[in-house]
């Protein structure tokens, strides 16, 4: 088991080698094994790319992030420049359906609604949006139209568990409420807790996961 101390200057080192994260200010500060980011970033990617890289490191029992986006005078756009340009890269979007997703901008702030029929659609909108110049932050709202019945959600989910390598399915558990799914259970690494929650989501039905695993090191 790391120490806090150990952890921290880990996470350092990682945020350090990941070269979507320039910033050179991102504080990092580690207690009971639960690491928090603090700090400014120069846009929304790199926030994700701080938080991605912070939670590849080993030890890690849950992340907090007080990193804020501020933007560079370069890449200061305004709202209706965003929206104009989250219009045409979803238009662009080959896994967006046409007109399928509204979009609603405030201070660099970008909201979607709308629905769409598979889960990889509504996180294709996302991923895409996210890296645009001038976005501080995306609320994704896209809701999901139900395919199956609920009562076969369950067994594809633990199908698609056991096909995962990276996951133990064993130690998996999955309840369904609605078109919303339940993971618990212990698993070993947060590339295990990627891997359920991926395929979770990427089931026909599903609108929603709520991931209770827990970490066991």
């Amino acid at each position: 088991m790391k120490t806090d101390t150990q952890l921290q200057q880990d996470v350092l080192a990682e945020l350090k080698w990941e070269p979507a994260v320039t910033a050179p200010g991102i504080g990092v500060e580690v207690k009971n094994g639960i690491v928090t980011l603090a700090g400014e970033v120069g846009s929304y990617a790199e926030k994700l790319a701080a938080e991605s890289a912070t939670q590849r490191v080993y030890g890690l029992k849950a992340l907090t992030t007080e990193l804020k986006v501020k933007l560079a005078g370069s890449s200061k756009r305004t709202d209706a420049d965003i929206a104009e340009a989250v219009e045409n890269l979803l238009q662009w979007t080959t896994w967006v359906p046409e007109n399928s997703v509204k979009v609603l901008i405030e201070k660099g702030w970008v909201t979607l609604s709308g629905t769409v029929d598979w889960q990889f659609q509504r996180q294709a909108a996302a991923n895409c949006v996210r890296q645009l110049s001038g976005v501080t932050g995306v609320r994704n709202q896209i809701a999901l139209k139900p395919h199956l019945s609920i009562s076969g959600i369950k067994a594809d989910i633990e199908a698609a568990l056991k096909r995962g390598a990276a996951a133990d399915a064993k130690k998996i558990s999955v309840t369904i409420d609605g078109a919303n799914v339940i993971l618990t259970g212990k698993i070993q690494s947060w590339r295990e807790r990627e891997a359920a929650n991926s395929s979770a989501l990427g089931t026909p039905g599903v609108h929603s996961v709520v991931d209770k695993m827990t970490l066991e090191y």
